[in-house]
């Protein structure tokens, strides 16, 4: 198995959930057989990622460019972007809405969710 990916060369596709949101697989449990999944996450301005919840996976994010609000349960809506990260604990609320600049996140779920 190769260590290297190239992300140019992996295809976006359509979230399942959310209407307009796209995600690229960088490493999967399916394909490299990995207990991890990170992906590329693009959300556009004016699209939302409504509340749901990983009920097996922690979900680590870490935005890369763009500007939204999220909130998580038990805490204060906040702004993310660039310079924060964020853990969200399986089980737990959360969402990501009022996306006033493209988004794009490096998203980590652990145990993998893909």
């Amino acid at each position: 198995m190769k260590p290297n990916i190239l992300v140019e060369e992996l295809e976006w596709q359509p979230h399942k959930t959310a209407k307009g949101v796209e995600i690229k697989v960088l490493v999967s449990k399916a394909v490299q057989g990995t207990d991890v999944t990170c992906m590329l996450v693009r959300i556009g301005r004016g699209l939302e990622v409504p509340e749901h919840i990983h009920e097996n996976s922690d979900d680590i994010l870490y935005p890369l460019s763009g500007k939204a609000r999220m909130a998580v349960e038990g805490s204060e809506d906040f702004t993310l972007e660039p310079g924060v990260i964020v853990r969200v604990p399986k089980g737990t609320k959360h969402r990501i809405y009022d996306v006033s600049e493209d988004l794009l996140i490096y998203d980590v779920f652990w145990p993998a969710l893909l």
